[in-house]
């Protein structure tokens, strides 16, 4: 069951976006972090059941944040918010442990799908 959900995103108008898109009826708490190290720190400190990265930010980037998260934690679920949908920028993120992918910006529908995947998979995991 997801509770903590952390966004990691260096726009705070697309965090804003981001929490506008998630469902409001579920109580989750958020969490959110400017740039990919203060994403890993707040990541260490909180543990969320879910992130969203978006891979393109300044101080450390999505993809090195997605690594690090994943050696700490290599069951985190983090699904990558992110404009850049080149197949090699998704592929890469997949490959780093990405649970999935999602485009910016992002619609109710389609991260309401993701978070759905997400429930689904950590019930299977009980």
């Amino acid at each position: 069951m997801i509770k903590k959900i952390l966004i990691v995103d260096d726009s705070p108008i697309s965090i804003r976006i981001m929490k506008s898109c998630i469902p409001r009826d579920q109580g989750y708490e958020f969490h959110d972090a400017a740039d990919g190290l203060a994403g890993l720190e707040k990541f260490r400190e909180i543990s969320p059941d879910l992130t969203f990265m978006d891979l393109t930010m300044p101080v450390m980037n999505g993809f090195d944040a997605l690594q690090e998260i994943m050696k700490i934690d290599p069951r985190a679920i983090v699904i990558i918010a992110t404009a850049d949908v080149q197949i090699k920028a998704i592929a890469k993120a997949q490959d780093l442990g990405a649970f999935s992918v999602i485009r910016k910006p992002p619609s109710r529908e389609n991260v309401a799908a993701a978070i759905a995947e997400v429930e689904s998979a950590l019930a299977g995991r009980r």
